[in-house]
């Protein structure tokens, strides 16, 4: 083979990389990280963690990154640490303290009824320093520039918030709690809200995303580990095997699909995927009447 020829291949194939993100860093640095250590410079993410947060971050590379903006994510769950007792300037524990009280004496009931309060559908209000649009800026460099940030209430589901366990220290109690939400709530939000009801103030004092969408901490891969072994967590079919409905189809109908053309419908709802009888994932569609058509080709013809 010759050098043109080696020089014109893509570094890596494309796929998914499933991250542990570590605390202090962005997701952007993650993804610096991920482009240095693979070789290439075609490297998205789906979804962002604060920094002080760690856990699931779904990176796509190469063509997979196409793929990103179509991947159901509209679950996330969390393990997170409540901290009341102090409400915060950013809602987390890197913020400045607004305001303090004597947490040492809530009571485990009136904690659990606060967060029955805020379990279900929700009207939540950002935190001033989330990465919401305000005519055109984020929330947070308007909060970091000293403007004063007003955001509306948006609607939001919290389908799990379960107390795992209290810890009282001086005048200081914490909680240990499970979140499972939909994709743009806060859990700053829910610890600021919960110190509210509670009159004491709160906010969040850690945070670990343990899934979003159908990725989880069981295929999470570390940096450290990337470096030892710069392999992807899954390619492309594994993607879109793990993340969408799976429809076989026959040659004729992958052919017709590589071709960006309409196929007869599966009867799906949603987005999904069509695989050819080479096992290889072809496009992913979406109904539209008696046809599906393609919204992403993955196997173009030629």
């Amino acid at each position: 083979m010759s050098q043109r020829s080696r020089s014109s291949r893509p570094a890596v194939p494309p796929g998914l990389l499933v991250m542990d993100k570590p605390a202090g860093m962005t997701s952007h640095d993650v993804v610096a990280r991920v482009r240095r250590i693979m070789g290439t410079r075609k490297v998205g993410h789906a979804g962002t963690l604060d920094p002080m947060a760690t856990g699931v971050l779904v990176l796509g590379l190469e063509r997979a990154t196409k793929l990103l903006g179509h991947l159901a994510m509209d679950t996330k769950a969390y393990l997170a640490t409540i901290s009341l007792g102090a409400a915060t300037t950013t809602d987390d524990a890197e913020g400045e303290v607004l305001s303090s009280a004597d947490a040492s004496g809530v009571t485990e009931e009136a904690i659990n009824a606060g967060i029955a309060a805020l379990t279900g559908d929700l009207r939540q209000v950002p935190s001033a320093v989330s990465a919401v649009k305000v005519n055109g800026r984020r929330a947070y460099e308007l909060a970091r520039a000293g403007e004063s940030v007003e955001l509306e209430a948006r609607p939001v589901t919290v389908s799990r918030f379960d107390l795992l366990a209290l810890h009282r220290t001086g005048t200081t109690t914490e909680l240990d709690v499970l979140v499972e939400c939909s994709s743009g709530t806060y859990v700053r939000a829910l610890a600021r809200d919960l110190g509210e009801q509670l009159g004491i103030g709160g906010h969040l004092g850690q945070l670990r995303r343990t899934r979003v969408g159908p990725f989880g901490l069981a295929t999470v891969r570390t940096l450290e580990q990337l470096e030892a072994e710069p392999d992807l967590s899954m390619d492309m079919d594994g993607a879109v095997a793990t993340a969408f409905p799976r429809i076989d189809v026959n040659a004729v109908t992958a052919r017709g699909l590589a071709h960006g053309q309409a196929v007869t419908s599966a009867g799906v709802h949603g987005t999904y995927g069509m695989f050819g009888p080479d096992g290889h994932a072809v496009a992913l569609v979406r109904d539209q009447g008696r046809v599906a058509k393609p919204v992403l080709v993955l196997r173009p013809a030629g």
